[in-house]
């Protein structure tokens, strides 16, 4: 089954009012963790098997992990001899690795820390604050039909992301946080062939610089271009939008069950 990495290590320094206490991807939208919504979105589309690469606050994941079923289902508690029955919480079937890389480790350590998890094979790799209306299944016909390491998902918001130009679809250049509010930006939500651990040095090698950029040099770097919702949840202004979509029901992540 191909692998979804998803990057759950970071300090999450501008959403400092949450982050005090608990790593990003533990941030909760609707009373569930953003990280928790991500999954979903792969899910839905078939894709069950998570590598999550852990650094900072790594206890808090490995946390809810290990108390999943008893977070999000129903229990039977006999006080007398102190035995708990954990009831099913729904049909969820991952398979979740979570994986140590690193509390200062870079995006692209983390991916390359990875490497003997992945194999030989296909896998997708995102970001764990981030969260859309996306297809999956079409993101991965996407990267099939063209032969490149790289698929990368664009986006059309805000200009502190990587900004892209193109050639049709291939990627010709590829800028991190350009000054300018224009074009297309990283959305995240990845599909590498594993020839992109040869672009990876090691720990310190930000994945968003040398490797995109030596990728995009390459022609090995083709985007997937998304106009639906996508939405970031790097501040908190950006955690309260995501948390009033959800609340009204009108979340257009959200996994129709």
């Amino acid at each position: 089954m191909l692998k979804v990495v998803i990057l759950a290590g970071g300090m999450g320094t501008r959403l400092a009012e949450e982050t005090v206490i608990r790593p990003k991807p533990m941030v909760e939208i609707g009373e569930k963790p953003i990280l928790w919504h991500l999954m979903n979105i792969y899910s839905s589309y078939g894709f069950n098997d998570f590598i999550i690469a852990l650094g900072f606050k790594s206890e808090v994941i490995k946390e809810y992990f290990l108390k999943f079923h008893a977070l999000n289902g129903n229990l039977t508690v006999d006080i007398a001899n102190g035995k708990v029955n954990v009831h099913s919480s729904g049909k969820l079937n991952w398979h979740v690795d979570l994986i140590e890389t690193g509390r200062e480790t870079q995006t692209g350590g983390r991916v390359k820390r990875l490497q003997s998890l992945i194999g030989n094979e296909t896998f997708m790799v995102t970001y764990a604050d981030g969260l859309a209306q996306i297809d999956i299944n079409a993101l991965m016909a996407f990267h099939r039909s063209h032969g490149k390491i790289a698929t990368i998902t664009a986006v059309p918001p805000p200009s502190r992301f990587g900004k892209l130009d193109f050639d049709g679809d291939m990627i010709l250049n590829f800028s991190e946080k350009p000054l300018q509010n224009e074009g297309w930006i990283n959305g995240g939500f990845f599909v590498f062939e594993p020839e992109v651990f040869d672009y990876i040095k090691g720990d310190e090698t930000v994945l968003e610089r040398e490797p995109m950029e030596k990728l995009a040099k390459d022609r090995e770097l083709m985007a997937f271009k998304h106009t639906g919702f996508w939405q970031m949840m790097d501040t908190l202004q950006e955690k309260q939008l995501l948390e009033k979509l959800w609340k009204a029901g009108n979340a257009p992540w959200e996994v129709k069950s």
